[in-house]
């Protein structure tokens, strides 16, 4: 830490305010924060420096909205996210920064682009709701689909955010049960992937250093993220959400 300039600690500490204002308004934002880790940082080790800093958001998320989640679909994603999480750490045993910004730059595009073309298809007849009873095969298709690409993403790159948005947003989720279904997913997911990133020697003492530090700027951002949650209506959520994952991806590709 001790190498870092103050301008290059001021991006880390605004990238954390963004982390916990992403937890708790704008889900898929925090690609942003990825970015920035990756930029100031060496790519790789972001990605262990980013996680404490993530888990700190979910708690916030989950305190915030933890009413609001929908269990069935948090159980129907996470054997697929397993699956997805093992191939992502056996990635990152060979993959380099280039690999891997790479891979999930296109990743999130294309995702993006998935989603906008279903929504416009789907226009007419309208997505089934999150309550609206067990899964079509189609449905658990895309589940296990999302839940896997969702897995990999978070174990590489900490970049399964806008994954995950863009199969609640499919999946005719609103507002308040999209952010308590994702603050329970991420909590619990980010919280596993602990051992296999110290595993890979992407969590250290330097790094938990300097985490403590940027930890002070996720409450701050989570405490305007709530105030503004309100004032955003599902149409403008919608967009935030999927802009924030087109741009995040585009990120990592040009970079």
């Amino acid at each position: 830490m001790d190498t870092l300039t103050l301008w290059q600690l001021a991006a880390l500490a605004a990238a954390s305010a963004l982390v916990g204002f992403s937890k708790t308004a704008v889900s898929g934002a925090n690609t942003i924060s990825l970015a920035v880790f990756a930029a100031v940082l060496p790519a790789r080790e972001s990605t262990g420096v980013l996680l404490p800093v993530l888990i700190a958001g979910d708690v916030l998320a989950v305190l915030t909205y933890r009413r609001h989640a929908h269990w069935p679909t948090l159980l129907r994603l996470f054997p697929a996210v397993a699956v997805g999480v093992v191939a992502g750490t056996l990635f990152m045993m060979w993959a380099g920064d280039a690999a891997v910004r790479t891979s999930i730059g296109a990743i999130l595009v294309f995702m993006a682009g998935v989603t906008l073309w279903r929504r416009r298809t789907a226009a007419g007849s309208g997505e089934p709701s999150a309550d609206a009873g067990p899964p079509a095969a189609a449905e658990r298709f895309k589940a296990r689909s999302y839940g896997v690409l969702g897995g990999f993403t978070t174990m590489v790159a900490n970049a399964g955010g806008p994954v995950m948005s863009l199969y609640l947003l499919s999946a005719g989720f609103r507002k308040l049960g999209f952010l308590g279904t994702s603050a329970w997913f991420f909590l619990i997911v980010n919280t596993s992937k602990v051992p296999f990133s110290v595993g890979l020697g992407l969590i250290d003492a330097q790094s938990l250093l300097l985490d403590a530090c940027m930890l002070l700027f996720v409450l701050p951002g989570a405490w305007i993220g709530r105030k503004c949650v309100d004032r955003i209506n599902q149409t403008l959520f919608e967009r935030l959400v999927i802009g924030a994952t087109v741009l995040g991806g585009l990120q990592l590709l040009l970079n």
